[in-house]
Order: C-alpha cells, then structure tokens, then sequence
C-alpha cells in the first residue's frame, strides 16, 4: 500500500480493492452500458396493485442506485432508486440466479453501488413490488459511500456536494425539478404574449445596465479587458431599437459583490422589454407572470412554505411610494429636495452604515434609508414605485413629480424579487445621466455605470416608448419555496476547498 492510499478512508480503500478484484475476475465495475428496458417508475405505473406473492410473466432489465440491502443465506433484498427518487424492490435468490451470482452480490455489492437486475416482475409475500433477478452485473462501482441514513448532511456539505444531496435528500431534487418549471413557466407566459427570446453578450467591452461591480477577465486576442455582464438591458434595448417591439432573455449574469441568503455572484435573471408600454402596464404583467407561475410549477397561488404556514400570491398586490413611505417610517417629512446633510444626520441616528469614500448623494441615500426602514419589513407582495432620479440612470423622469422617476421594484417575503421601468428613451438626457454616472465614478462609486457611446449610437435611431423589467429567478423561487438562494440554485459558488 502507497502513502497516499494509506491516507484515504477505510470505506473508499475497501472499495476500491473490490473494484480492483472485478477488474482482475474480468468483470468490469463499470461497463459501457446495460440492457435496461424499463425504468423503475414505468414498472410502478404499470402494476399499481398486484396483489401479494403474484407473478406477472413480464420479464423486464432495471437498474438503479442501492440505497438499501439485506442480505440472508439464499435471499438478498435491495432497494434500487433511479433519478427521480422512484424506488423499487429487487430480490437476488439462489434459485434465480445459482451460487456463483448470488455470492458475487454478497461479496461485490455496497450501498451507492449502481446495478442491473435482469428478472420478472413480481410481489413479494409481504407484498411489495420487486423484481426477482435471473441474472445481474455491477453498473457502477461506488468508491464513495453515501451519507449515513439517521444523520443529516450539514448545510455545508449538501452545497459543496449537490451532487450527494440530490442522491438522499427528495426536497433537494424536488427543488431542482421546480427550479426546471418555474423557468419553462415564465417562457411559456411570455410566449403567450407575443415576446420573442433572444441571447446577448455575456462578454461585453463595457459594464452597463445595472448599478453593480463587474467581473474583468482578459481577451489575449483583442488585448483589451472584458465584462462579464451585469445585465443584458443595453443590448436588448438595442433590439427594441431594431424592431423587436416585444423582446426577452433569460439567463446569466455576474456580479462581483457580497454572497448571502439572497445574493450570488452568477445567477439567472430574466428581463424583458415592451415598446408602447409604461411602468405601470410592465407591474402588471409582472404580478400575472408571478401567479402564472405559481400555478404551473407550484400549483397553487397559496405557496406551502417550509414552517407549514402558506404565502398568498393571489390578486392585486399592495403599491407604495417611495418618498411617502420613507417619510412615514421616519416621522419627518423626506422630499427629492432634502439636503444631503440632513440624510446622513438620519442614517448616523438609525445606525445605517454609509462610507464616505462612495460617493453616496441625495438617492443613493434615500434608497439606503429606505430599505432600512421599510423594504426589510414587507413580507406581502408589494410594488414600491417612484425612486430618486440619481440612482436610476436608465429611467425616463416621472410624467408628473418632480425629482423622481417612473421605476418600480418588488418586494416580497422582505427582499427584492423584480424592478420594472418606463425606460429613458431621450438620447441627449441619456447621456446627460451617463456623464453623472461617471462623476459618481471618479467621486468614489463602484457601482455607476460606465458611458457606452454606442448604446447612445443606437438610441439616437429613435427607441419607441419601452417599458422595461428585471428579475431574479433564483430570487423567485425563493419566493416560492421559501428556501436561500444557496438551496434554490443547484451548484453555488462556494470558497475552493483545497484536499
């Protein structure tokens, strides 16, 4: 035995010495495929309720994970799981398959093992559904064994090792296959209303459409800097540019800021763009993209929560502003005019953190206040409308108020979950915004927006009247499952563990 294989666990050596003796028998441990002829759910579907101790006469070729063995002088019981969860009985005799197979079982076959069965479908006399082998091969070798059935995997564990989590945990797949419908359900409701789906750049030479920090990598062949993106919106107001009156993407973005229950550096956002529309229609169709969902993936719009209590997504939705309701929470009254001064005399009171190396103004202020005060309390579903014009760049001034402009962002459960705009549509303001954005930049702030001459290009074609929106998928079926992000997504970044 080498040093490094007198390092490995007990488990994994005797393992792997079994899968060694196969290899030396002639038996392979891991063979390039199986006569599978059925799965394990199409043998449950199809005899529902054989009665005890009954034979089909169908002979059929199985295979799955053992997750459980009980092995007897001349009869062995196993469970088999295939990737669904669905389980199902095989039963290994010395009259079905003669001394030689059935002590190759006994010697060759652990739990995690994959196997094939090959035999009739049958009950046993306690009247469980099985197979009765005639015949049966290792699939393949598990060097690794599962967890231990009465002891949990930690949190830690279950996100490092999705892959085991998903093996012994039904929530964990069950999330997985929701994740799945909730992404076919919001473009199956976009479809149904005329969007088109279109993929942009992942590398972009600029930062753009959204106020957050970027990941830099490096093209050799162009020996510039890239971006990856923080946010397709630039490039998919450009299709509204060329036509595309009704547009959507759903997919990754990267974001170079702080990992928590509700924030990932990659994630899947969707955002979508209507021409002729304002904020107003863009929170409507949200509320009903949201309960569509529901419905589809979840299959009720009273959302089953892990505590046993239910979330209501159902029917209209509470609408608040932002100016008022900040002014509300904080006794005293907060307009587009109070002074910098007196907001950082306020936060220095509630204790709200606001460095003085970022460049932090009137909105970036008001916005920090506010989701002191009241964004981290709203648990219903609930459209908080008309932000700070300084933190809104890409955001067409309100119609009517002054100092503000038409931005909404949802919030359920107590996080943000969607933001939706009447979108800046004037080149000349656009770029007026963008020349603040980069003096917030050199004042300190990490998140402003970078002057993209060739979005400004594109507008100065003329964009109709767009109303745009924005939302975490990750987020939404946190929402919906009442799970972290780190649960919802199926391999999260987590720190490189070395050995």
């Amino acid at each position: 035995m080498t040093s490094d294989e007198s390092a490995l666990p007990e488990q994994f050596r005797i393992r792997r010495a079994k899968r060694e003796r196969l290899l030396a028998e002639g038996r392979e441990p891991y063979p390039v495929n199986v006569e599978r002829t059925h799965t394990l759910a199409e043998i449950r579907a199809a005899h529902p309720d054989l009665p005890a101790d009954a034979a089909t006469g169908q002979i059929v070729g199985v295979s799955g994970r053992v997750v459980f063995a009980r092995n007897s002088g001349k009869l062995c019981f196993a469970t088999l799981q295939e990737g669904d969860g669905t389980q199902l009985q095989v039963m290994i005799s010395l009259a079905g398959v003669g001394q030689e197979l059935l002590d190759l079982w006994k010697s060759d076959v652990d739990l995690g093992d994959i196997v094939y069965v090959h035999g009739e479908v049958i009950s046993s006399r306690r009247g469980e559904l099985s197979v009765l082998g005639d015949t049966w091969e290792m699939a393949a070798k598990a060097l690794r064994p599962l967890p231990v059935a009465h002891k949990e995997m930690s949190d830690e564990a279950r996100v490092r090792q999705r892959y085991v989590d998903l093996i012994v945990r039904p929530e964990a797949r069950t999330v997985a296959r929701q994740r799945i419908a909730v992404v076919r359900a919001l473009r199956n409701a976009l479809e149904r209303r005329g969007f088109l789906e279109v993929e942009t750049p992942m590398l972009q030479v600029l930062a753009g459409g959204a106020a957050a920090r970027p990941f830099v990598t490096r093209s050799n062949a162009l020996d510039t800097d890239l971006y990856l993106r923080i946010a397709p919106e630039l490039f998919l107001k450009r299709c509204v540019v060329g036509g595309f009156d009704k547009v959507f993407e759903l997919n990754r973005v990267f974001r170079n800021e702080g990992i928590d229950s509700t924030h990932s550096p990659e994630f899947s956002m969707l955002e979508t763009y209507q021409a002729y529309g304002t904020y107003d229609d863009s929170e409507i169709v949200t509320r009903q993209l949201i309960q569509e969902v529901a419905d589809e993936a979840i299959g009720t719009r009273q959302v089953p929560l892990p505590d046993g209590s239910t979330y209501d997504v159902d029917g209209e939705w509470a609408s608040i502003e932002m100016y008022p309701s900040l002014s509300e929470a904080l006794g005293e009254q907060i307009t587009p005019e109070t002074p910098v001064p007196v907001l950082r005399r306020i936060a220095d009171k509630l204790g709200v953190e606001v460095p003085e190396d970022r460049g932090y103004g009137h909105g970036k202020l008001v916005e920090e206040l506010w989701e002191h005060t009241v964004g981290n309390a709203l648990y219903a579903p609930t459209f908080v409308r008309d932000f700070p014009v300084e933190t809104t760049p890409l955001t067409r001034q309100h119609r009517s108020i002054p100092g503000v402009t038409e931005k909404w962002d949802l919030y359920l459960r107590g996080f943000e979950l969607a933001t939706g705009y009447s979108e800046l549509i004037d080149p000349v303001v656009q770029r007026e915004r963008f020349v603040a954005q980069a003096r917030a930049a050199a004042a300190g702030d990490d998140e402003a927006m970078a002057l993209d001459e060739d979005f400004l290009t594109a507008i100065e074609y003329a964009m109709p009247p767009c109303t745009g929106t924005g939302m975490g998928v990750d987020r939404l079926l946190m929402a919906l499952t009442g799970l972290s992000i780190r649960e919802t997504v199926l391999f999260p970044i987590v720190r490189r563990h070395d050995g």
